[in-house]
């Protein structure tokens, strides 16, 4: 569970053509949501009946003024420290260079499997001059060509070798997995303390899961579920600049790992592009969501209508998936901060829900005949009936219809929309599939 590849390496040697590569193929299922920054850096691959995360460590550390040299230094430090197995891209074209030798020097000393990429194999010829690479001390280069894919399958297969982790690591009682996140300084670490409080002796942690994630056991007023920590906080240092990256990679595991997420956001600064990073993380892994926002104590006007405000401006910044709770905290006077566990185990219940196939026709059938989709080409679209999937993960929703690829985004979202209004999806995502009879 929670396997995380991470590419490293200088620039232009083809690492976003990589990602992309890898990642394609679930793209195309997952509704990408526009607008959500750095999207392009973390996906999920899957291969041989096995998933697991990448991160393009590149564009993480975007949008700083740096020498390559220390660019470089702080992808190469990310995947070090956060991924499973680290792949390190060169370019037999251009052979090695000295950013390539530098990048070298660092991965020999980590303990962490590397695989050496040599990238840009396009054609066959190529594969002889992967050989210099040998010359960087991290044995055998293993070819590849991002553009046109040659080698991939070899590939995979390699880097699915190397993860050690496997699935069987998890706690064993079912029981739900909740997980805090959110910027630095959003109040994580207080709440986690506020629900504990004195009684820190009914806490039991969970070993195993290797440095992946803790699970802490939390079973006191009437509660009883895992609330997943991410391991290991950062070493003192040069903690400033990175915090932010780090916070969102750090929170991958954490997200993955758990059924729901708190969403921690600080009263005091409202929205930022960091939570929009996380906002998009919990998106893309199909997870409940709560949202908590933090430091209300320290908010000067509580009136309703400020409320109000502050409520529509978020669901603004999340729209099109409006339908999750939003809960006013303080850690530090613990207002509300039941209500937050509260609204979790609801929102994991909600992730279960059933509706009657023939409760779903009887609502739906006549708003889908009011409200039909578009026409295409002048073929008209008929949707015939529908039903929900039988145990899935995330709520799932069948529509069946004539010409199931005329069905566009806009409106499975009206139909997703429709299936939150008459029944009760709130903090969880939905699935819409369109198929043919």
């Amino acid at each position: 569970m929670g396997n995380i590849a991470a590419i490293v390496g200088r620039p232009n040697v083809g690492k976003s053509t990589l990602f992309n590569r890898l990642t394609e193929s679930r793209q195309a299922i997952v509704n990408e949501q526009a607008g959500t920054t750095r999207d392009r850096q973390y996906g999920k691959v899957e291969w041989g009946g096995q998933e697991f995360s990448i991160i393009d460590t590149g564009g993480w550390v975007v949008n700083s003024d740096d020498v390559f040299e220390e660019e470089i230094n702080k992808q190469v430090g990310i995947a070090m420290e956060e991924a499973d197995v680290i792949l390190f891209v060169v370019d037999v074209i251009s052979g090695i260079t000295d950013l390539d030798e530098h990048v070298a020097k660092i991965l020999r000393r980590t303990d962490k499997p590397v695989i050496l990429v040599a990238n840009k194999v396009d054609i066959h010829e190529l594969q002889y001059q992967a050989a210099e690479f040998y010359g960087l001390g991290l044995g055998d280069p293993i070819i590849l060509s991002a553009i046109n894919g040659l080698g991939t399958g070899d590939f995979l297969d390699l880097v699915i070798s190397k993860f050690t982790k496997k699935p069987e690591e998890e706690p064993m009682e079912v029981l739900p997995r909740f997980a805090i996140v959110g910027r630095p300084n959003a109040g994580k670490s207080s709440i986690v303390n506020a629900f504990m409080d004195e009684d820190r002796n009914i806490v039991t942690d969970i070993a195993g899961t290797t440095r992946d994630s803790i699970y802490t056991r939390y079973s006191k007023y009437g509660f009883d579920f895992y609330l997943v920590d991410t391991a290991g906080i950062r070493k003192k240092g040069k903690v400033t600049e990175d915090l932010e990256y780090y916070s969102v990679i750090r929170s991958i595991r954490a997200i993955e790992n758990s059924d729901v997420c708190v969403l921690m956001i600080d009263a005091t600064r409202g929205i930022e592009g960091q939570d929009m990073n996380i906002f998009s993380l919990i998106q893309k892994n199909k997870k409940g969501l709560v949202v908590c926002i933090n430091k209300w104590d320290l908010v000067e006007d509580k009136s309703q209508q400020a409320i109000k405000t502050f409520e529509n401006a978020i669901r603004e910044r999340l729209a099109p998936f409006v339908d999750f709770p939003i809960i006013f905290t303080s850690a530090t006077t613990k207002q509300r901060i039941f209500k937050v566990l509260e609204t979790a185990v609801e929102v994991y219940q909600t992730r279960h829900n059933k509706v009657k196939t023939s409760e779903l026709n009887e609502v739906l059938l006549p708003i889908i005949e009011n409200y039909p989709p578009p026409a295409h080409k002048g073929k008209y679209v008929k949707i015939k009936y529908v039903t929900q999937l039988p145990n899935t993960y995330v709520p799932s929703f069948v529509f069946f219809a004539n010409l199931p690829q005329w069905v566009k985004e806009p409106y499975r979202r009206f139909l997703e929309n429709k299936i939150r209004q008459y029944w009760n999806f709130t903090g969880t995502p939905i699935n819409i599939f369109i198929r043919e009879k």
